[in-house]
């Protein structure tokens, strides 16, 4: 199985437009790597790919990706089909600048197909583009299959989250908001489990991450009251559905119980420090062998 990450920052990127924290004055210096807005591309059959997320910086991401160019004929694209993680904005805003071509085949959850339908109708205003054909994720643990990636298997994991703020169920949180995927390879057996929104270790999710052979998680903020501290925000990241990687039960602790996988961390939020190479929390992830996933990675399984 061959997996590229697209982007690997939380919304915004880094550097964010409006934002002038240490990260991203080093991002615009050239001191940090910019990254863009999480999206990730497993590769399906004959060289077609199954995008996960389809983010504000889609078009950036296909252009620096050569795999997702066109090949043949007049109009064409490398993208077999799009997985949705959640509704959220930075997860399905590039949805809208893939209007050009052939019906999308979209696949996600009932509740995330009713959140882009009637509180954010992305999928109503491609209806006068190109449409969308929508193609049911289940949730309560059987697999499905993605037409052009008939070797890989995957299989999606409710996480405890809330729906968006534009969402008629904001604050009334219900099983699909956001999910979590195995990507399994026919092939070879191997695994990924990706992640990006992962906001509490829940019992079910147990069995997932112990056998995976790489996971792909979490990696938004450093400390629970990161925005808080920085004067951006009151809320808390266990409150936006996100599990910090410091302190006791955090991210750092719970990847220790697995050491059988290869961890990296995606989603990164651009206040975050470990986007600074150098700094002391970067360090503590290089010492327990966590890597931080960047634009362009490229992960073989």
């Amino acid at each position: 199985m061959r997996v590229r990450v697209l982007g690997s920052a939380a919304g915004g990127g880094l550097p964010q437009w409006n934002c002038n924290c240490p990260n991203c004055q080093g991002a615009r210096t050239g001191r940090l790597q910019p990254r863009t807005q999480s999206s990730l591309a497993v590769e399906g059959d004959g060289g077609r790919w199954v995008l996960f997320n389809a983010s504000p910086d889609i078009l950036a991401q296909i252009a620096a990706f050569p795999g997702l160019w066109p090949r043949e004929g007049l109009r064409d694209t490398g993208i077999a089909a799009i997985v949705l993680i959640d509704a959220q904005i930075d997860h399905t805003t590039g949805l809208f600048l893939l209007r050009e071509g052939a019906p999308l085949e979209v696949h996600c959850t009932e509740r995330v197909r009713e959140d882009l339908t009637h509180g954010n109708p992305v999928f109503r205003v491609l209806e006068h583009y190109c449409g969308v054909r929508w193609h049911r994720v289940p949730i309560d643990g059987s697999p499905f299959q993605v037409a052009g990636a008939s070797a890989l298997r995957f299989t999606a994991v409710p996480l405890r989250s809330n729906a968006p703020p534009f969402s008629p169920q904001r604050d009334r949180p219900l099983p699909g908001d956001n999910i979590g995927v195995r990507v399994e390879d026919r092939r070879s057996g191997k695994n990924l489990f990706y992640a990006p929104g992962l906001g509490a270790m829940e019992p079910h999710l147990e069995p997932y991450l112990a056998s995976a052979d790489c996971l792909l998680l979490d990696g938004t903020f450093w400390t629970d009251d990161e925005m808080i501290r920085l004067g951006i925000s009151d809320k808390r990241a266990q409150d936006i559905g996100h599990l910090p990687q410091a302190g006791p039960g955090g991210m750092m602790e719970l990847l220790m119980r697995y050491p059988q996988a290869r961890k990296i961390l995606i989603h990164i939020n651009n206040t975050n420090p470990i986007l600074d190479e150098a700094s002391p929390e970067r360090a503590q992830l290089t010492a327990r062998g966590i890597e931080v996933a960047w634009d362009g990675m490229e992960i073989e399984l």
